[in-house]
C-alpha cells in the first residue's frame, strides 16, 4: 500500500500537480485496502505531494477502514456537510493547487462542481492513466489471490456441468452454482451469472431464464467470483448429448482461435497481435461477422479493467498483467461458443490462471 501510494505521489510531483481525488471504489482500495460499496453516499481518497493522504466516507465505515488505512479518515454522517469538512481539511493541510487529478470517467458533474468550489482556480486533469498503469501490473501478492479466485471458477463451473440435465432450467443450475460456491465462502461474484441454453447461447450477454436444456443444445456459462477484492472470469461451453456438424466446427473454429492467441502471448508483442491471432483464425472459418466483440479485457479489483484487448490496442504486452482471452461465435438459431480464461504474462510466456478442460464435452 504504501508503494503504491508512493509512486502516486512521486507522479503528482513530477508532473506539478498539487492534489489527486480518486472516487472509484476499486481505485479507493488500490490505494488503501479498505473495500467499500458507499452506494449514493461519497466515497474518496485526496493524496497530496506533500501532505499525508485523507481518506473520505461515510462515518459508519470508519471502524472498518481503520483496519488498514493508518493515515487520517474524515468521516461523515448522513446529515453533515461532507463538502464544507473537506474544505475546511484542506485548508487546515494548506493545500492550494492549480492542477487536481481526478478520475474523469467516474466523478459526477454535482461532486466536480463542489470539489471545483474548493480548487475556484485550479484546472483538473484524468487521474485515469496513472492509476491504470499502476494497477496493470500485478505483484505476487495481487498473483496469490487472482489464482484463488480462477481456481473457484473452475469449480464452480464443474458444478455447473456436473448440473446440466434434460428439462432443467437455466436459473436452476445458476442457483445451485451459486448455492455451492456460498458454501465455499464467496459472498460476491464478479458479474451476473450466466448460463444460456439452445438459441439463448448466440446472446454474447443473454439473461438467463426459465429455458429448459434439451438435446443437442450447446449450454454456455460464465462467471467468475471475488477473492479479497479480485475477480476471476472465466467462460467454457458444454453439448448436451450431441452436436451436429456445424456446432462442431463452431466449437472447434472457437478453440483454434483462442489458443492461437494465447500462444501469441508474450511481453514486448502488441495487444493487437493477440486479437488478430484469434479474430483472423476465426474470419478465416467464414465465422468473422458473429464475432462481434474485443477478444478479452484486463483483470483484477475490476472485472473489466484497463488494457482493452482490441486489434487496434498497439500496447506491447508486460510481465505481471493479467487479461481475459475470449473469442466467441454467436449464431442465431443455430448456438454460440465463448471460451474464456484469465491469462497471466509471465517473463517468456504466459500462465493460464483458469485450468477446467476447453476440449469439447458432451454431457450424456
Amino acid at each position: 500500500m504504501h508503494q503504491r501510494l508512493e509512486k502516486l505521489t512521486h507522479w503528482l510531483k513530477e508532473n506539478d500537480i498539487q492534489a489527486a481525488f480518486l472516487s472509484s471504489t476499486p481505485s479507493v482500495f488500490y490505494m488503501s485496502q479498505f473495500h467499500c460499496e458507499p452506494h449514493e453516499r461519497l466515497l474518496g481518497l485526496f493524496v497530496f505531494q506533500e501532505a499525508e493522504p485523507l481518506l473520505v466516507c461515510p462515518k459508519m465505515e470508519e471502524a472498518a477502514a481503520k483496519k488498514t488505512w493508518k493515515y487520517d479518515i474524515l468521516g461523515y454522517t448522513d446529515t453533515d456537510n461532507t463538502w464544507d469538512m473537506i474544505g475546511k481539511a484542506l485548508q487546515a493541510r494548506g493545500i492550494k493547487g492549480h492542477s487536481i487529478a481526478i478520475e474523469k470517467e467516474h466523478l459526477n458533474v454535482e461532486r466536480y462542481e463542489y470539489l471545483r468550489s474548493l480548487f475556484p482556480e485550479a484546472s483538473f486533469i484524468s487521474a485515469e492513466s496513472q492509476i491504470n498503469e499502476l494497477r496493470l501490473v500485478k505483484d505476487e501478492q495481487e498473483l496469490t489471490i487472482l489464482r484463488q479466485a480462477a481456481s473457484m471458477a473452475d469449480f464452480a463451473i464443474e458444478i455447473g456441468v456436473n448440473e446440466i440435465a434434460e428439462g432443467k432450467t437455466e436459473l436452476e443450475i445458476l442457483a445451485t452454482i451459486e448455492n455451492e460456491i456460498k458454501k465455499k465462502g464467496i459472498n460476491k461474484m464478479s458479474f451476473d451469472t450466466m448460463v444460456l441454453t439452445g438459441a439463448n447461447s448466440a446472446l454474447p450477454h443473454g439473461v438467463p431464464g426459465l429455458n429448459r436444456i434439451e438435446s443437442g443444445d450447446f449450454v454456455l456459462f460464465d462467471l467468475g467470483v471475488v477473492i479479497d477484492g479480485y475477480c476471476s472470469d472465466i467462460t467454457r461451453t458444454v453439448a448436451f448429448r450431441s452436436v451436429n456438424e456445424e456446432q462442431q466446427r463452431i466449437y472447434d473454429t472457437v478453440l483454434a482461435g483462442q489458443l492461437k492467441a494465447i500462444e501469441a502471448c508474450k511481453p514486448g508483442v502488441a495487444i493487437a497481435e493477440i486479437d488478430k491471432a484469434a479474430r483472423s483464425t476465426i474470419a478465416d472459418a467464414g465465422y468473422g461477422q458473429y464475432f462481434p466483440h474485443r477478444l478479452g479485457h484486463g483483470l483484477g479489483i475490476s472485472v473489466h479493467e484497463y488494457p482493452s484487448i482490441t486489434d487496434v490496442n498497439e500496447t506491447p504486452l508486460k510481465e505481471g498483467m493479467v487479461f481475459t482471452i475470449e473469442p466467441g461465435i454467436y449464431v442465431p438459431n443455430v448456438g454460440g461458443v465463448r471460451i474464456e480464461d484469465d491469462i497471466y504474462v509471465t517473463k517468456d510466456g504466459v500462465e493460464i490462471l483458469t485450468k477446467f478442460p476447453k476440449e469439447l464435452q458432451l454431457i450424456k
